[in-house]
C-alpha cells in the first residue's frame, strides 16, 4: 500500500508526540526540567515584589560584635533579650513574631532566663508567638522531635515545623503544608497565621495550588531574603532601651504594626544553609519566609494541568514537521537548510518566551519535554524529507537548473503538470537591456576576455533581477530579456521592475573602476520597460521548451530600449508602466521625454525617464529647463525651445532635442497644421 505523502507529516507528528510523552512519563526529562525551573525562577525573581507585611530581625555579625562589647554576651544570647523583642513587637501591634531558633535546651543563663522569656509570651495581648520545632528522621514512632523547653512550650502560641521538603537533587523548591508526626499535626512555619484554625484546609487559599501526591506547594522565590525589610537585633534592643528610658527610639513599636516578624540567625556559622531555586547557598529560614510571603500575597506557583501540557506538546510536534515542509519548498539545498534553521530557532525562541511569560504569571508549564518533542519531530521529518521527497526534488533541480529559470523549476518540482506545453495571458512588466557600443568594444578583446567580461556583467544584473522576483526569459549576447509578474504574481510588479532597473544602473556605476581596468572604459547599459498584456508560458516542443513571452507589449519594450540612443538616456518606460507604479505608491520620479512613434507603429506613445527622488532633486534645475523647452516644442515654438535646450548643456536629452529643433526648423515641419510634437523614431 502506497503511503499518502500528504499524511506523512501528521504521522510523524503523532509518533513524535507519543515517544516524547512516554519519555516524560518515565521521568527522563525530570532532572533537566528541574534545572530549567531554577533558571526560570532565577530569571524572573526580579519581577516579583516581596510582601510589605514581612519584617526580619536578624542576629548578624554586627549584632554579635556590638552585644559582646556592650553587654558582654556571647552566643547564645540570654533568652530574656528575645523576650523583650517580642514584647516590643506586641506593644506596636505586630500580627505575629516567629522565632526560627530552636530553644530545645535549657538556657545557659539559668532556668530564670527561660521563665522570663515565657512571661513575655504569656503577657502578649496582640502578636501571636511562634517558636520553631524540628523533627528528624522518618515519620514513625522513632522520630525525634526537637520541642522547646517547657517554660516556652507552655506559653507560646504554637510551634511550627521547620523541616524542609527537598527534591531529588537536594534543592528546595516547595514546602509541605503540614506533617503528622507522633500523632501530632505539625504545620509548616510558612502557614503560622492560620495555625490554630480548625478549618485550616477548608478555607486556606493555598489549597488550590496543592500537589495532592506530596501535600505541598511550589514556592515563588522573590530573590534573596535581603530584599525584605530587615533590622539588626542589636538595633531593636537599643531602641527598646531608649523607649524604656523615655527617650525617642530609632525604631518605635509602631514601625511593626500589623507585621509578621521573623527572628532569625544570620551570622556566619550560626544559620543553617540549604539550596534553593535562586541560590545554592540559601538561609534555611528563607524557605519559611518565602512561604509566608507567598501565603500573604497569594502568589504560590501554579502548575499547568497535565492535559494542557500534552496539548502544547502535540502542537510543538506538529510545528516541528510543518517547519520541514516549509523549508523543503525552497529551491536550493543551502536555502532549505538556512530556512529550516531560522524557522527552528525562531519557534524555539518563541516557546522559550511564552514559557518565561507564563512563569512570570506564576504558571509552571513544561519546557524540556516540549522542546524535546519539537526537536524529535523536526529531525524525524527532516530525515524523512531528505531521503524521500527532498532527494527527488534536489535531483530535479540539479538536472534542470542550467536550462530553466529557478522560479519555473520550483513550480515544476511542486507541480509536474506544468511540464506540459501551453500559455496564459498575463499583465506583466517587460525588461530589455543592451550594452552601448558593445560590438565595437568586443572587437578589441580576446575570446577569453570577452567571455569573462560578459559573464561578470550578466551575473551582476541577472542577480538583481532574480532577487527582485523577476524572471529571466533569455540572454541574447549582451542583451538581457526579463519580465515580472509571471510565473509568480507580484502585487507591485511595475514598481518592482523599475527599481530593479535603477539598481542595475547603480551596480554598473559601482563596478566602473573594474570595467575601466579590464576594457579601458565603463559599461553603459540602455534599458526599456513596458507593462501590458502578453502571453506567457512553456513554449517549444515536447523535448525542448522554455518559459517565455510574446505579444505587442513585448515588442514595444524592445523598441524602448533602442529609443534610449535617440534621446541620450539609459532608462525609458511607457506611460502605462509609470501609472501602474504610481498606483503602487512608488517613490520614484518620472520625467516625460517625448511622444514617440516607434518603428512599426502608427500611434504615438508617451515615454518617461524614471529616477529616484534624490536624483531629481540634484538635477532639479536642468529638469525644469528641459520641461520648459519640451512644452514649447509641443506647442510648435521651436526657436524658443531651441534656445532653452541649447542652454541646458549638462542634460543629454536637451542636447538631442536641440538637434531635433534644428532639423524641424530646417524642414519647417512645425509650421504644418498637423504639428503635434510627436518624435518619429527612424530606427529600432
Amino acid at each position: 500500500m502506497k503511503l499518502n505523502k500528504k499524511l506523512l507529516p501528521l504521522i510523524i507528528s503523532v509518533l513524535a508526540f507519543f515517544v516524547t510523552a512516554g519519555l516524560e512519563k518515565a521521568g527522563i526529562f525530570h532532572f533537566l526540567e528541574l534545572k530549567n525551573y531554577d533558571a526560570r525562577m532565577n530569571g524572573t525573581a526580579k519581577y516579583r515584589r516581596p510582601s510589605d507585611d514581612l519584617i526580619l530581625i536578624m542576629l548578624d555579625q554586627q549584632s554579635l560584635d556590638a552585644a559582646k562589647e556592650k553587654y558582654g554576651w556571647s552566643v547564645p544570647w540570654p533568652r530574656e533579650a528575645w523576650g523583650k523583642i517580642y514584647s516590643y513587637m506586641d506593644l506596636g501591634g505586630a500580627a505575629s513574631v516567629t522565632y526560627d531558633i530552636l530553644f530545645s535546651e535549657p538556657s545557659i543563663y539559668g532556668k530564670e532566663d527561660d521563665e522570663n522569656f515565657g512571661r513575655h509570651f504569656a503577657s502578649g495581648t496582640h502578636a501571636k508567638s511562634y517558636v520553631a520545632q524540628h523533627w528528624n528522621g522518618e515519620k514513625d514512632e522513632k522520630t525525634l522531635v526537637s520541642k522547646p523547653v517547657e517554660e516556652i512550650y507552655s506559653t507560646a502560641t504554637a510551634f511550627p515545623n521547620t523541616t524542609s521538603l527537598k527534591d531529588s537533587d537536594d534543592i528546595i523548591r516547595r514546602v509541605r503544608i503540614s506533617d503528622t508526626v507522633q500523632n501530632e499535626e505539625l504545620v509548616y512555619m510558612a502557614f503560622t497565621p492560620v495555625f490554630n484554625d480548625p478549618d485550616f484546609y477548608e478555607h486556606l487559599p493555598v489549597i488550590r495550588y496543592k500537589n495532592e501526591d506530596t501535600d505541598s506547594v511550589k514556592l515563588t522565590f522573590k530573590g534573596n531574603i535581603d530584599r525584605y525589610a530587615r533590622y539588626n537585633a542589636i538595633e531593636i534592643l537599643e531602641s527598646i532601651e531608649a523607649y524604656e528610658n523615655g527617650e525617642v527610639p530609632e525604631y518605635t513599636p509602631e514601625n511593626f504594626s500589623g507585621a509578621h516578624v521573623f527572628v532569625i540567625y544570620y551570622a556566619p556559622g550560626l544559620f543553617d544553609i540549604c539550596a534553593s531555586s535562586v541560590n545554592k547557598v540559601y538561609p534555611g529560614a528563607g524557605i519559611a519566609i518565602t512561604g509566608l510571603d507567598n501565603y500573604l500575597t497569594d502568589s504560590f506557583m501554579r502548575t499547568v494541568p497535565y492535559g494542557l501540557n500534552l496539548l502544547a506538546l502535540f502542537i510543538l510536534c506538529l510545528l516541528g514537521t510543518f517547519i520541514t515542509v516549509l523549508g523543503s519548498k525552497s529551491k536550493k539545498t543551502r536555502t532549505i537548510v538556512t530556512t529550516n534553521i531560522l524557522l527552528f530557532a525562531g519557534t524555539a525562541l518563541l516557546v522559550w518566551g511564552i514559557n518565561k511569560w507564563l512563569f512570570i504569571l506564576r504558571w509552571d508549564a513544561w519546557f524540556v519535554p516540549l522542546i524535546s518533542g519539537f526537536i524529535i519531530s523536526f529531525i524525524s521529518s527532516a530525515s524523512v524529507d531528505y531521503f524521500m521527497e527532498g532527494k527527488q526534488k534536489r535531483f530535479i533541480r540539479s538536472a534542470f537548473a542550467q536550462y530553466l529559470n529557478p522560479q519555473v523549476i520550483d513550480q515544476m518540482v511542486e507541480h509536474p503538470e506544468l511540464l506540459t506545453l501551453g500559455g496564459e495571458r498575463r499583465n506583466i512588466s517587460i525588461f530589455f537591456s543592451d550594452i552601448q557600443s558593445f560590438t565595437t568594444l568586443s572587437e578589441g578583446l580576446s575570446p577569453n576576455e570577452l567571455t569573462a567580461l560578459l559573464n561578470l556583467y550578466l551575473n551582476e544584473l541577472s542577480t538583481i533581477i532574480l532577487e527582485s522576483g523577476g524572471t529571466i526569459d533569455k540572454f541574447e549576447g549582451d542583451a538581457i530579456i526579463a519580465f515580472w509578474n509571471a510565473p509568480h504574481f507580484i502585487p507591485d510588479y511595475s514598481n518592482t521592475a523599475l527599481k530593479a532597473a535603477l539598481k542595475c544602473q547603480e551596480r554598473l556605476k559601482e563596478l566602473e573602476p573594474l570595467f575601466i581596468e579590464k576594457v579601458g572604459r565603463p559599461l553603459w547599459t540602455r534599458i526599456g520597460i513596458n507593462s501590458g498584456d502578453a502571453v506567457v508560458g512553456n513554449m517549444g516542443c515536447k523535448n525542448r521548451f522554455d518559459y517565455t513571452m510574446f505579444g505587442d507589449s513585448v515588442n514595444l519594450a524592445s523598441r524602448l530600449e533602442g529609443l534610449n540612443k535617440q534621446f541620450g538616456t539609459y532608462l525609458l518606460c511607457t506611460e502605462n508602466t509609470m501609472k501602474q507604479a504610481q498606483d503602487s505608491n512608488t517613490d520614484l520620479v518620472f520625467r516625460r521625454i517625448a511622444k514617440v512613434q516607434v518603428v512599426g507603429k502608427t500611434e504615438a506613445v508617451s515615454v518617461f525617464e524614471p529616477m529616484t527622488k534624490f536624483t531629481s532633486e540634484v538635477r532639479k534645475e536642468e529638469l525644469e529647463l528641459f520641461e520648459k523647452g519640451l512644452k514649447l516644442f509641443d506647442e510648435g515654438k521651436i526657436k524658443e525651445a531651441l534656445e532653452i535646450f541649447e542652454s541646458n548643456k549638462n542634460d543629454a536629452p536637451s542636447l538631442k532635442y536641440a538637434e531635433k529643433c534644428k532639423e524641424v526648423i530646417k524642414t519647417k515641419a512645425a509650421e504644418s497644421e498637423n504639428w503635434n510634437g510627436v518624435w518619429v523614431a527612424t530606427s529600432k
